[in-house]
């Protein structure tokens, strides 16, 4: 009896432990569960964000490469949270379903927008609202905040005018300040900024106005070579300078009548030269001519208003013509009988006489001559001789002459000058004043494009050194009764083809 007793324990015991044995196999199957937090878009890895499971296992943090791992997560279904302060919640499902598995899953996590404040209204400062009498060239300036110092701010500005509907806006910007150029005299502007930080809608700020100067009345022009081309300059020799042309063009050869309201000039247009007139701002330039002012050397040439302003006088190689202001009326004046070229031309104030200057294909073979509005020559200046001669006006009543001439006599294909001086004609006496000379002209240069002031008692003009390559200013002389001892002054640096009206 003891020994079945001892028998029927041992069974029960072993049924026990092998019911135990298989109980422990099933708690034990369990996988592994790794993973990866980016943020959305970029793919930059996000640390510290807190990773757990639903039902709940273990919570574990992403680590500097945003990685994180759960082990022994048993097996069946979970939802694995992702969240960090900054960051919208993120969910993953994920099913372990064998002993050892493996799942790997990745949370992409957006910005939590909901977190961030927008910026302040832009806050304009300069120009002040209403601000007048300002420059053609206005540096603007605002200020803005963010309560989110990470966020990354930009502007948009606008800009409207009481001129013409052109609205200018600039987007983008990521400084507080923005300089507005190529402004136009007179005109009122009316300027907003929009500040955004791509988060929220953009904030607008007030709008401020602010006008320009008027059109001054300078009575000084000449040009400059910038970016290649020529520009025209205007000055009041007070410092008041601003750029009449725009670099894009090539325009030369400044020429202002105050009777047309108007300054005309030579501009470059399809490989042809042509006469443009224009407002005295710049605004508004007008093609006149339809047959293009053409010579030996475009640069070298002249052409000359009516004193009323009403028409033109230009040459195009042996041919004078003259033309109204608004391009009608094209009329051949004169032809050279000997074919020569003709490349300056001025008109007297009485507009009864033309001073012509003709020469080769070179530009030597020089001749001035005086001819009547038929075109008969009624006076010879220069006739033929050596070396490079120009620089024709008329003084206010006629009698004088002023032209220029290279007293070296020398010549080259590259038109090049060694010693030009300034000379003065009386047409009633015949005599003829050294002006360079009588002013010390430094030696070795040139003075060249000279024009008498208004009431003739200055002669305005270009100096430079003979070598082609130094810097050209426009110089004035003062002149006196006793044709002795001129005084030089220097107007304008890097400037040549200066105007006086």
């Amino acid at each position: 009896m003891k020994t079945f007793i001892k028998i029927f324990t041992l069974l029960i015991l072993i049924f026990s432990l092998g019911s135990c044995s298989e109980e422990l196999v099933e708690q034990a199957q369990t996988g592994i569960l790794k993973g990866k937090v980016v943020k959305r878009g970029t793919n930059e890895p996000i640390q510290n964000a807190k990773i757990f499971t639903t039902p709940s296992t273990q919570t574990v943090f992403s680590d500097k490469d945003g990685l994180f791992e759960i082990k022994d997560l048993p097996i069946g279904n979970y939802s694995v949270k992702s969240e960090l302060s900054g960051y919208v919640t993120n969910f993953q499902a994920v099913n372990i379903q064998n002993q050892g598995q493996l799942v790997t899953i990745v949370f992409e996590m957006d910005d939590d927008d909901s977190l961030n404040s927008p910026p302040t209204a832009p806050v304009l400062l300069s120009p002040i609202d209403n601000a007048v009498n300002q420059p053609l060239t206005v540096e603007l300036k605002w200020n803005s905040t963010d309560p989110d110092t990470t966020d990354v701010l930009k502007y948009r500005l606008i800009v409207k005018n009481n001129l013409n509907t052109n609205v200018v806006e600039v987007n983008d910007l990521k400084e507080k300040h923005y300089t507005l150029d190529n402004l136009q005299f007179g005109v009122s502007y009316f300027w907003q900024v929009g500040v955004s930080d791509e988060i929220h809608p953009e904030v607008l700020s007030v709008v401020f106005k602010f006008t320009t100067n008027t059109v001054p009345a300078n009575r000084y022009h000449y040009v400059r070579k910038q970016s290649g081309n020529f520009v025209i300059m205007s000055s009041d020799n007070l410092g008041g300078n601003f750029q009449y042309t725009a670099s894009m063009y090539n325009s030369w050869r400044p020429r202002k009548n105050n009777n047309a309201g108007l300054i005309a000039f030579l501009r470059t247009e399809s490989g042809g030269t042509h006469i443009y007139t224009a407002n005295p701002d710049g605004s508004n330039p007008f093609k006149v001519t339809q047959i293009p002012v053409s010579g030996f050397n475009n640069y070298e040439m002249d052409f000359a208003w009516s004193t009323n302003g009403s028409m033109f006088i230009y040459s195009s190689f042996d041919k004078l013509y003259k033309i109204n202001k608004d391009g009608s009326g094209q009329e051949l004046l004169y032809t050279t009988p000997d074919g020569s070229l003709i490349t300056e031309c001025d008109w007297s104030y009485d507009n009864s006489k033309i001073a012509l200057k003709t020469n080769n294909f070179n530009g030597y073979n020089v001749k001035i001559y005086i001819i009547d509005m038929l075109g008969n020559v009624m006076k010879n200046i220069l006739n033929g001789g050596l070396g490079a001669a120009g620089g024709l006006n008329f003084s206010v009543d006629g009698q004088k002459l002023l032209y220029t001439r290279d007293v070296s006599g020398y010549q080259d294909p590259n038109y090049r000058q060694l010693d030009s001086r300034i000379f003065i004609y009386n047409l009633i006496t015949d005599a003829i004043l050294d002006v360079s000379t009588e002013s010390d002209k430094p030696a070795g240069t040139n003075d060249l494009d000279p024009r008498f002031s208004p009431n003739d008692a200055q002669i305005i003009l270009m100096n430079t050194s003979n070598d082609n390559i130094s810097q050209k200013n426009v110089i004035v002389i003062d002149l006196n009764n006793t044709n002795t001892d001129f005084t030089r002054a220097t107007l304008f640096t890097n400037a040549e083809m200066p105007d006086y009206e």
